[in-house]
Formats: structure tokens, C-alpha cells, sequence
């Protein structure tokens, strides 16, 4: 098994079309999202975000959040995977 912490899955936030609505923060059932004092979202748990999920990004109304493309994603776990099989 991959260590979470080798996945570089997990949500940026663009602060310039974030309106600071919580809807991020709300609904992510994993927590990955805090609140920072300027009243915007922070991703303060990177790695509890669920590889794929994409769940905080199709519910933005201000489309302010973006994920790496997961076909990459899904490379480089191959790629780690192939290589910790050889040792």
C-alpha cells in the first residue's frame, strides 16, 4: 500500500474567485478544510482528502477550487506501486 503522504491529491483554492461562502468547509465529510481568520477556506488537512474525490470542487458556485489532473495522479500511483513491489 501507497503511503497517503506520497499522493499529492488534494484541493488548492484560488483566493482570487473565492467569495468565503463555506460551502468547502461545510461539506467535506473528511475535514480537509479550515477557517482562517480573513474568513477564507484553508486546506488544513491535506492528506485526509479522499484520492479522486472531487466532491468540494463540483459543489463550489465560484469554481475556486481545482485538484491535479487525476490521470497523473493515477501515473505516479502505478509508478509508486511498481516500485515498492521491487523493494
Amino acid at each position: 500500500m501507497i503511503p497517503r503522504e506520497k499522493i499529492p491529491w488534494f484541493p488548492t483554492v484560488d483566493y482570487q474567485k473565492c467569495t468565503g461562502c463555506r460551502t468547502c468547509v461545510d461539506s467535506c465529510p473528511h475535514g480537509v478544510y479550515g477557517w482562517d481568520e480573513g474568513e477564507k477556506p484553508r486546506v488544513a488537512h491535506p492528506y485526509e482528502c479522499v484520492v479522486g474525490c472531487r466532491y468540494c470542487a463540483n459543489l463550489c458556485p465560484s469554481e475556486a477550487i481545482s485538484f491535479p489532473p487525476l490521470e497523473e495522479i493515477r501515473k505516479l500511483m502505478r509508478e509508486l506501486e511498481a516500485s515498492s513491489r521491487k523493494g
